[in-house]
């Protein structure tokens, strides 16, 4: 198989079995890689009902066809199963060089279930896998776990959990090469209820594409583009924070838990303010000149060297100006923390803002903490990690908050399908409304980012819902086909030359429809599992603030309820679902996902 390995590594961590299968190339064909194959072995391998932290659930690791390949951004791969925090599909998309390395250790899938009795690591090197002790590891946190592992196994990769992860908090992650997370929905706690500490991969793949010369050709298109890129540029020089201040100036920006869309002291968490006082240098994952990564300094006084890979605007948007903390200084230290503790910024951020205005209306059961007060969103982080006191609660995430205080909570706890809302206020960029409501893994701005079109006019008019339904679903579907082959979202590698590198890499063929297909049969799969656990069209909604709040005076920048579920039944009418959102029988069959 070109452009695969062509095996799947199976661990069952209860027996400590491991054991190796052929891919089948029809499936590969199919649902092509990473994302794609995930979701296939998720939907395959689970029964409906099953505990996300129970020992029945799938840990999948999946790379694909142009993984650690000499494509630009070819780093990316991406880990899938059930997530304990919404019981929906999950997968998150991983860069830095960890799935170059697993890719190179001989595999494409590598799924594992069940639960270990101790702590363990599971390292994958040539073409074999082992499980080793990890009870001196348990505890750590994810940098020092990482400096162990990579003195113990010198030039591999390593992924590892933190305290939250081995706690089971809800919305913990998973750290890679140390500053690259698997970040939403709860991965880290699906290892931590399995007792997997660590994952070591090493190796490196020798590419072996269908056309050499093809693929060598569209490979060097591709660089040319991205040299030639403003954007690119300018994600070089300031990373994802350049957008902290064009979206603040749209009246977006999260602030007060989503109460307003602007921060006075925005020019404080800005990209240049980033640039001028706490970053050291670029960074880039396997294979990329894009280098957006910024590492920068996370010590609160200049002997402590702790160091942080960001902060990134969602970061910035969730953990700053959402919780009305204007320090750029604050926020890296903040990010350090989440990150060594292994929690997901941006639902950390919603927590504890959340926390925040409960207890500024006086809500029984709140923790005192006030916006802006950078001490006690460290204390609260540190609480929530380590399921102490208040934080056992915090750790269920904003949904499982409201629904233990109550008292009108419940309007202002920021989530969709149990999901925190990312760094985008929906009623400044309506399409983000529906990209939200129907994620496949709850609020997410990756499978559909709308914002750019919207605020540059591009998608117009402006703060409405005209053409929004077929333009989220195009991004979906397109974006489920980029995590597939894999290539990161922020390489701008047109369409066709897309298709040109996976044709000239894999010998597929595939037509332009063909190829477009493949990412719609893999939002319809992720429908489908999330129909199987009770999943419906109640879900694909909003938090109430979103319908009742404005963020101007005159009532423009609001979601109106009408005009959204107009939208949410012509995206439903697009995909061929029914009112309910549930596939059709016929389209289905279409897609080649017969029921």
């Amino acid at each position: 198989m070109h452009g695969y390995n062509g095996v799947i590594l199976e661990v069952n961590l209860t027996d400590r079995a491991i054991h190796k299968r052929a891919l089948d190339p029809k499936i590969a064909r199919l649902y092509l890689g990473g994302k794609g194959l995930g979701a296939w072995t998720l939907y395959e391998r689970t029964s409906p009902g099953i505990d996300p932290l129970g020992q029945e659930n799938v840990f999948v690791m999946a790379v694909g066809p142009l993984t650690g390949s000499q494509v630009q951004t070819s780093g990316r791969w991406c880990i899938v199963t059930r997530s304990p925090q919404t019981g929906a599909y999950l997968d998150s998309q991983v860069g830095g060089h960890f799935g170059a390395a697993l890719k190179g250790a001989g595999f494409d899938l590598v799924v594992i279930t069940g639960r270990s009795d101790t702590p363990v690591t599971l390292v994958i090197e040539e073409g074999a896998a082992r499980l080793e002790d990890a009870r001196d590891l348990w505890g750590k946190g994810i940098v020092e776990t990482t400096d162990v592992l990579e003195e113990r196994y010198p030039g591999a990769r390593i992924g590892a959990i933190g305290p939250a992860g081995e706690n089971c908090v809800l919305y913990s992650c998973i750290g890679f090469d140390r500053y690259r997370q698997a970040g939403r929905g709860g991965a880290g706690a699906v290892l931590g209820a399995k007792n997997l500490k660590a994952l070591v991969a090493r190796g490196k793949w020798e590419q072996n594409p269908f056309n050499p010369q093809g693929f060598k050709d569209a490979v060097g298109k591709l660089r040319s583009i991205i040299r030639e890129n403003s954007v690119v540029k300018m994600r070089r020089d300031y990373g994802t924070p350049m957008w902290v201040e064009v979206i603040n100036e749209f009246g977006l920006l999260p602030t007060r838990n989503f109460q307003q869309g602007r921060f006075d002291d925005v020019q404080s968490i800005t990209a240049e303010a980033m640039k001028e006082r706490i970053v050291i240098k670029n960074q880039a994952c396997y294979n990329c000149a894009i280098a957006c990564g910024k590492l920068s300094r996370a010590g609160r006084d200049p002997s402590d060297k702790r160091q942080v890979e960001g902060p990134e605007y969602e970061t910035i948007a969730l953990l700053g100006s959402n919780c009305e903390i204007g320090s750029i200084e604050a926020l890296a230290y903040l990010n350090w923390l989440c990150d060594d503790y292994g929690l997901d910024t941006i639902s950390t951020g919603n927590v504890v803002a959340f926390a925040m205005e409960a207890f500024s209306k006086g809500v029984r059961g709140a923790p005192e903490i006030g916006f802006g007060d950078v001490e006690a969103t460290a204390s609260l982080i540190d609480k929530i990690a380590k399921l102490d006191g208040c934080g056992e609660l915090l750790a269920q995430g904003v949904r499982a908050v409201a629904t233990s205080w109550r008292q009108g909570t419940d309007k202002y706890a920021m989530h969709v399908k149990g999901m925190e809302i990312p760094g985008y206020d929906p009623r400044g960029a309506f399409g983000m409304a529906l990209a939200y409501a129907t994620s496949d893994r709850g609020a997410c701005h990756q499978r559909a980012w709308t914002v750019n079109a919207e605020v540059t006019g591009e998608l117009a008019p402006p703060l409405s819902f005209d053409g929004r339904a077929e333009y989220v679903k195009e991004l979906q579907d397109k974006n489920a086909t980029i995590f597939s082959a894999l290539l990161c979202d922020f390489c701008p590698c047109p369409d066709a030359l897309q298709l040109d590198l996976v044709n000239a890499m894999t010998g597929f063929h595939f037509s332009s429809e063909e190829y477009r297909a493949i990412g719609e049969r893999i939002w319809n799969l992720a429908r489908l599992f999330n129909v199987r656990e009770g999943f419906s069209r109640a879900d694909d909604t909003l938090p109430g603030r979103l319908f009742d709040e404005s963020l101007d005076a005159d009532g423009r920048m609001r979601i109106d309820r009408d005009a959204f579920e107009r939208s949410l039944l012509a995206y439903y009418a697009l995909r061929g679902w029914d009112e309910n959102g549930i596939p059709t029988p016929q389209s289905l069959r279409r897609l080649g996902l017969e029921p």
